[in-house]
C-alpha cells in the first residue's frame, strides 16, 4: 500500500508552489492514499488510473477539477466528488461502484463513464443539462426508468451487456441522441416512442431476442440511420429482413457489420434498371439507322462501279476513234500525194492536213472534257460517301449504348497525333478523355516515406468535449 506525499508531487513537478500545478498524471503507482492532493487546489486535470484507491475523499477540496480519471481502482463508492461542480469528464470505469447517487450534483458534467461496475439502477440525472455522453455498459442494470427524462442534450448512450428487458419511453426526451448501444441484453421489442429520436445514426441491437420485423418496425421512422446491427437476434436469420431494412432505411451505410450493397438497395426500393426505362421504339432507332446506312453504302458502291465501267468504255471508244481517224488521215494524205505533184496540190494537201489535225485535237479535248466531267461526278459521290460515314459516327456518339471508351477509341484512331498526346498526358497523370488528374501507382521513394504526415495534427477533442466517444469498453 502506497501513500502520496506533497513533497513527492512538488519534486516531480520541480516546483515549491502547489498553486502552480494544474495537471497531474499519477498512473500505475499502486496508490491507496491521495489525501495530500487536497492541498493542490488549482488542479484542473487529474489521472489516477491503475491504482489501489478505495476512496476519493481527499479530492473534495479540488473544486477546480474539470477532468478526472480513476479507472481500474478498488472504489465501491464515489463519495468525495459531490463538491466538484466544475467537473466536465468523470471516468470511473472498472471499479466496484454500486451507486451513482453522488454524481447528481455535478451540474457541469458532460461525459460520465462508469462501465464495468456493479451498478444496479440509474438515479435521476435531471440537473445535468449538458451531459452528452453516458456509458454504463457491463453493469447489472435492469431498466432505464425515468432517469434520463430531462437529459435532452444526450448524444451518446451505451447500455450494452446489461440486463435490460425493455426501453419503454425512457429515451423519448433524448431528442439529440445519435449513438445508442443496447447489445447483449434481453430486449424483445423497440417502443414506438423511439421515433422521437430522429437524429439516431448508429444503433446496435446485436445479441438480443428480437424475432419479428413488427417488433422493430419503428426503425422505419429513423431515416437518418447509417449503421444498424441486428446480428445475434432470431430476426437476423430471416432472409427477408435485409430487403425490408433496405426499403425503409434509404441512408443506411452499414447493416450487420457489412457495407450496404447499392444494387441490393435499388432492388429493394423497387427501382428499375435504367435500360428498362427506355421506350422500345427508341431502343430500335439506332439499329434501323445502321440498316439504312448499310443500304446507302451498298447503293453508292454499286453506282461507283457502274460509273467506273462507263468511264473505261468512254476512254476505250475515244482512243479507238482517234487511232482510226489518224489512220484514215494518213491514207488520204498518201492518196493526195500520189494524185498531185505540183505546188498547188501541195498547198491544198498541207491545208487539209492542218484541218485534220485540228479536228483530231478537238476530239481529244472532247474526250478529256468528258473524262473530267465523269471524274467530278465520281468525286462528288466519294464526298457524299464520306459525309455518310461522318453521319454514322455522329449516330454512334448519339447512341446511349456506346461506352465512353469506344467513343474515344474512334477519335484516337482517326487522329494519331491526338492519340500520341493522350499517351503523353497519361504519363503525366492526366486522364485525357475525362480531363481528371490521377495519381500514378508507382512513385519514387522519398526519404520521409516512413512518416505518416509532415502536417502537424490538431489536438484530439476529448470525450464529453464534443469529440468521438472511443467506446473501447462499451
Amino acid at each position: 500500500m502506497a501513500s502520496l506525499s506533497r513533497q513527492q508531487v512538488l519534486k516531480e513537478k520541480q516546483t515549491r508552489d502547489a498553486n502552480t500545478i494544474t495537471s497531474l498524471s499519477l498512473t500505475h503507482r499502486a496508490l491507496s492514499d491521495i489525501s495530500c492532493l487536497g492541498e493542490f487546489q488549482n488542479l484542473e486535470r487529474l489521472d489516477l488510473t491503475f491504482n489501489n484507491l478505495t476512496s476519493l475523499q481527499g479530492l473534495s477540496s479540488c473544486v477546480k477539477l474539470k477532468w478526472l480519471s480513476v479507472v481500474q481502482n478498488k472504489l465501491e463508492s464515489l463519495k468525495g466528488i459531490e463538491s466538484l461542480s466544475n467537473l466536465f469528464v468523470l471516468n470511473a470505469g472498472k471499479n466496484k461502484i454500486k451507486s451513482i447517487d453522488e454524481v447528481r450534483s455535478l451540474v457541469s458534467l458532460r461525459a460520465l463513464i462508469l462501465n464495468d461496475n456493479e451498478i444496479v439502477s440509474i438515479c435521476k440525472l435531471d440537473q445535468m443539462k449538458e451531459l452528452n455522453t453516458l456509458v454504463l455498459s457491463r453493469n447489472p442494470i435492469r431498466e432505464i426508468g425515468d432517469s434520463l427524462v430531462k437529459v435532452k442534450s444526450m448524444t451518446k448512450l451505451s447500455l450494452s451487456n446489461c440486463q435490460i428487458q425493455t426501453i419503454d419511453s425512457s429515451l423519448k426526451s433524448c431528442i439529440e441522441l445519435k449513438e445508442l448501444r443496447l447489445a447483449r441484453n434481453n430486449i424483445k421489442t423497440l417502443p414506438a416512442e423511439l421515433a422521437n429520436n430522429k437524429k439516431l445514426q448508429n444503433l446496435d441491437l446485436g445479441n438480443n431476442v428480437i424475432t419479428r420485423w413488427s417488433d422493430v418496425k419503428v426503425l422505419s421512422s429513423l431515416v437518418d440511420l447509417k449503421n444498424l446491427n441486428l446480428l445475434g437476434n432470431p430476426i437476423a436469420e430471416n432472409a427477408k429482413i435485409t430487403k425490408k431494412v433496405m426499403k425503409y432505411l434509404p441512408n443506411l451505410h452499414i447493416f450487420n457489420a457489412s457495407p450496404v450493397d447499392n444494387s441490393a438497395k435499388n432492388k429493394s426500393s423497387g427501382r428499375a434498371d435504367d435500360s428498362s426505362l427506355i421506350p422500345t421504339n427508341e431502343l430500335g432507332y439506332h439499329s434501323e439507322k445502321k440498316k439504312d446506312h448499310a443500304r446507302d453504302v451498298n447503293s453508292s458502291k454499286h453506282a461507283m462501279d457502274q460509273r467506273s465501267g462507263h468511264l473505261d468504255n468512254v476512254s476505250d471508244d475515244g482512243e479507238k476513234d482517234s487511232r482510226h481517224k489518224r489512220k484514215k488521215t494518213r491514207g488520204e494524205v498518201s492518196k493526195i500525194g500520189e494524185a498531185s505533184t505540183d505546188e498547188k496540190d501541195d498547198a491544198v494537201i498541207e491545208k487539209k492536213l492542218k484541218r485534220k489535225k485540228s479536228h483530231e485535237k478537238l476530239l481529244r479535248n472532247d474526250d478529256v472534257t468528258i473524262h473530267n466531267d465523269d471524274r467530278a461526278e465520281v468525286e462528288k459521290k466519294l464526298k457524299s460517301k464520306r459525309s455518310r460515314k461522318e453521319l454514322s459516327e455522329l449516330d454512334i456518339i448519339d447512341s446511349g449504348q456506346v461506352s465512353f471508351a469506344d467513343l474515344f477509341s474512334v477519335d484516337t484512331m482517326e487522329n494519331p497525333k491526338h492519340n500520341t498526346e493522350s499517351k503523353t498526358a497519361d504519363k503525366n497523370g492526366i486522364n485525357a478523355p475525362s480531363g481528371l488528374l490521377t495519381v500514378s501507382a508507382k512513385k519514387k521513394k522519398t526519404k520521409n516515406q516512413g512518416l505518416v504526415s509532415t502536417v502537424p495534427l490538431s489536438p484530439a477533442v476529448e470525450v464529453g468535449m464534443g469529440g468521438p466517444s472511443t467506446w473501447t469498453d462499451d
